[in-house]
């Protein structure tokens, strides 16, 4: 009899009692081959065009609502310019990581630009978003410290901290962090909380202005990574800190280039001592290949933020159109703020014949189960951006609405 995978997970593979990693790994390839077979496995498609509102797949138009491609910067012709004028100037690459002879002025300049974007001096750089959370933690962290997480924060933290004593409190539960806090008050060497500004699976905002205030009573340190806050949320899309003014009382501020600024990389912000002391004590950094002169064009997509501010417009013109509509449906969209929306399915094989209905029907949206997300909890995540045209969105309402029938939503 033929095994039923439907309720399996990715995590299910990660470690098998007595298992080596081939056995797993052919057993998970079984597991792939019937969500196949099934049409439920919506990862890794192929698309044959860019970073787009419209996409092409497999000879197919589809609205496309999987890019953080938040501004449209990925398509806008000066950051492409910088780009290619990067590339013409110094080549395709670096050549060496930053310590021995991999630092440019570019380099300099970046990390110059994402500082004083922020309203702060010092900044460095990674080759990826996902380094700037786990490199940086795992060189600031020690045995002896404390990290309390909030559940929703992304996996590079985790990864970041899963040698170091940490407790994950439940989402945005200012109770549980107080007392956790209160727990571990004077404990540790150093009590760091970590929080994202936009949480990326429900696109809800921190309560950063009261957790500051926790922070501030029991003696802990605080990490803010507004990955998808930034060119988003705030008066001019420096983020949530940017609306809770809270400049002074944010200890590190890590993202991604990945999202608003349409390229690849990944910073943190923080005072003079600590940005010097990563650089030459963060492995990643200090031993990875330097980011390659194509990262000019974040420096452009720094300099439109404030030069452009129309897009930010736009991109809350279209949030507002889109949330209005999907809340007239009925759908359950949780408690975004942003420029995400998950549409709560609450069943993993039935939101994976959704994504896949979605498809065919020239939307192309993204499937998140566990262990992305608690098992009750599987949604199709959209992403809004400015790039996209009322009537886009407009044509993927009318396709929810087939769906909700359909489906019985």
């Amino acid at each position: 009899m033929k095994q039923n995978f439907d309720q399996n997970s990715f995590r299910d593979y990660e470690y098998i009692a007595g298992m080596d990693a081939w056995c797993r790994a052919k057993l998970f390839q079984a597991y792939l081959d019937d969500q196949i077979e099934k049409d439920q496995l919506n990862y890794r498609l192929i698309t044959t065009s860019g970073c787009k509102p419209v996409i092409q797949m497999n000879g197919r138009k589809l609205i496309s609502l999987v890019s953080n491609d938040y501004l449209g910067f990925t398509q806008h012709p000066a950051v492409k310019q910088a780009a290619a004028e990067g590339i013409m100037r110094y080549g395709s690459g670096a050549g060496a990581s930053p310590a021995i002879g991999g630092h440019y002025d570019y380099h300099a300049l970046l990390e110059q630009k994402i500082a004083r974007f922020f309203r702060k001096k010092h900044a460095i750089v990674y080759t990826t978003g996902y380094t700037a959370n786990s490199a940086s933690l795992q060189c600031i962290l020690t045995k002896d410290d404390m990290v309390i997480l909030d559940a929703g924060v992304h996996t590079s933290v985790m990864e970041g901290c899963q040698l170091v004593k940490r407790k994950t409190v439940k989402h945005n539960d200012l109770e549980a962090y107080e007392h956790t806090l209160k727990m571990a008050h004077r404990k540790h060497p150093l009590l760091l909380v970590i929080i994202d500004g936009v949480y990326s699976q429900d696109g809800d905002l921190a309560p950063l202005t009261e957790i500051v205030a926790l922070c501030k009573k029991y003696g802990a340190k605080l990490m803010v990574d507004d990955a998808h806050g930034t060119g988003v949320i705030g008066r001019t899309g420096r983020g949530l800190i940017e609306s809770c003014e809270a400049w002074d009382d944010v200890d590190l501020i890590t993202g991604t280039f990945s999202k608003t600024f349409a390229h690849v990389g990944g910073y943190v912000v923080a005072g003079e001592e600590m940005v010097n002391y990563l650089k030459y004590q963060s492995k990643q950094h200090l031993f990875s290949a330097s980011p390659t002169p194509a990262a000019l064009s974040i420096v452009k997509a720094i300099e439109l933020i404030d030069e452009e501010p129309l897009w930010m417009g736009i991109l809350r013109n279209n949030t507002d159109h889109f949330r209005n509509g999907l809340l007239s449906l009925g759908l359950d969209i949780g408690h975004t703020q942003s420029a995400i929306f998950p549409v709560r399915i609450g069943d993993k094989v039935k939101n994976a014949k959704i994504c896949h209905a979605l498809q065919q029907k020239g939307v192309y949206a993204n499937q998140i189960n566990y262990p992305a997300v608690s098992l009750k909890d599987a949604r199709i995540r959209m992403g809004i951006t400015a790039a996209h045209e009322p009537e886009h969105l407009d044509e993927v309402l009318n396709v929810w609405s087939d769906i909700k029938k359909e489906f019985h939503l």
